[in-house]
């Protein structure tokens, strides 16, 4: 026997399911990426150093914070009074620190007194930190080349490091040890035992998930380094054509590479470190920033 609805319940629910099909595209997609970004606490950031357009500390700041990023990691070495007065004008936060010396001035160097100016670089990047509320600084350790073998980088800079950590302690500010292509620990089990052999909880990983991608996937590194993954950088990148792609134009998993963050808890910044010609005006930036929110979405 059929069950037979009355008609008032029937146009009820017929105008209730006419409205939902037809606010149901629109609503429902804003809906999910509501839902997915109450899930993932990740805070969205931009380097400062990518920043493709001119313009003063205040105006750049600016930009960002009209296009929806949450804060700015600067370089170390700026104008701490210029830098300070951005963010409070902005409202911007410190998402992390920069060291600007680690490149030119490595602590893996054969010179004991070029590795002297390389700690006194990552010393004025904690104290940048410091005072911009930053709690982290992103630190290259080394650089694997003719002079420098990879056995003597991860000595020197595991040596030099330890020397610096009692600074970091007293400002209460951790560093981040970020992956490059240094030809320096390219696979996640080197990142966790140079993290071991340091031994400290004022040492972590400033993670590049677009650097990795040439070695591995970054999904792989993720559960090995787990809650000691300080900071991300968010980054794409194609095999076929380098970093100078949009994101999702590369090689990136993401749905697996925020699937494995939501694994470990994961919990600080997203720091996009793209190419300047990607946010080389402020709709190019709001752009940008919008698909950095689609992959914490993801």
């Amino acid at each position: 026997m059929t069950n037979l609805i009355p008609r008032r319940e029937f146009l009820k629910s017929a105008g209730a399911a006419f409205s939902l099909a037809a606010l149901g595209p629109v609503v429902s997609a804003a809906e999910l990426t509501s839902a997915s970004a109450k899930k993932r606490p990740i805070k969205k950031g931009i380097m400062y150093a990518t920043i493709g357009f001119k313009g003063s500390v205040l105006e750049k700041f600016k930009a960002i914070k009209q296009a929806g990023f949450d804060g700015v990691e600067p370089m170390s070495h700026m104008n701490q009074d210029e830098v300070m007065k951005a963010f409070d004008e902005t409202g911007l936060k410190a998402a992390s620190v920069c060291c600007s010396t680690h490149w030119d001035k490595p602590l893996s160097h054969p010179s004991a007194e070029v590795r002297e100016a390389g700690l006194t670089g990552l010393k004025v990047a904690l104290r940048d930190a410091r005072r911009y509320g930053a709690s982290s600084v992103l630190l290259v350790p080394g650089v694997v080349n003719d002079m420098v073998s990879y056995d003597d980088c991860w000595k020197r800079s595991i040596a030099e490091i330890r020397k610096v950590i009692p600074v970091a302690e007293d400002l209460g500010v951790k560093i981040a040890i970020e992956d490059v292509w240094n030809k320096f620990i390219m696979k996640p089990e080197q990142a966790a035992s140079y993290l071991d052999e340091i031994n400290s909880p004022s040492v972590g990983w400033h993670f590049d998930v677009g650097n990795v991608i040439k070695f591995n996937a970054p999904e792989l590194w993720i559960p090995v380094l787990g809650k000691r993954i300080l900071k991300l950088h968010i980054k794409e990148y194609s095999k076929a054509k380098g970093f100078g792609v949009q994101f999702f134009e590369g090689d990136n998993n993401w749905p697996a590479i925020m699937k494995a963050l939501d694994e470990v808890g994961y919990a600080s910044w997203g720091i996009s470190e793209m190419p300047g010609e990607q946010t080389r005006d402020s709709a190019t930036l709001k752009s940008f920033s919008e698909r950095m929110d689609r992959i914490f979405a993801s």
